[in-house]
């Protein structure tokens, strides 16, 4: 059995150190780009077309537990820096008629309306009907492969982050 060059995005980052680490990266790529995509045709599915990747996720943040949420929360729980990215997709969703904005001392919060509550509980229907029976092969939702992949994403999240600061001291 010959020998098979791994699958990775940037050969000139392969390295004896990283060859692993180069192929989950390439991995982790094709990943998020495949879900960029998913949530987006799956919302277009629920009925809302147009929308960017991030405004998903910044609506379906903002209706969680049906709770007020500030941008700076917003931003923390999807580990974005650049609270004008949110900003933008809020103002989007906002003149949409999917979230409504108030003031709560000198912040501003949002919260989904009920167009933006029935928007996400459309795309939880689809994401039943399309991705969960899909998730089979691998055991099915809620499995502990799931989770210990969950897991280890997030751990890797931090990792990264600490790397981010390193490479800005060097």
């Amino acid at each position: 059995m010959t020998r098979q060059d791994p699958i990775v995005s940037s050969a000139h980052l392969v390295s004896e150190k990283a060859a692993d680490l180069s192929q989950f990266e390439y991995g982790l790529i094709i990943a998020s780009k495949a879900f960029e995509r998913w949530t987006v045709h799956c919302m277009t599915a629920a009925g809302i077309p147009d929308l960017a990747p991030l405004d998903i996720l910044v609506l379906h943040n903002v209706y969680s537990r049906q709770r007020e949420k500030t941008i700076a929360s917003i931003c923390l729980v999807l580990n974005i820096e650049d609270t004008h990215l949110v900003s933008y997709s809020l103002r989007k969703l906002r003149k949409l008629g999917l979230i409504e904005t108030r003031k709560r001392g000198k912040e501003a919060v949002f919260a989904t309306s009920e167009a933006g509550a029935q928007a996400c509980e459309r795309y939880r229907e689809v994401r039943e009907a399309c991705l969960i029976d899909a998730l089979a092969a691998f055991g099915g939702p809620g499995t502990e492969d799931m989770a210990s992949i969950a897991t280890r994403l997030r751990a890797l999240s931090g990792i990264y982050d600490q790397a981010a600061r390193a490479a800005t001291s060097l």
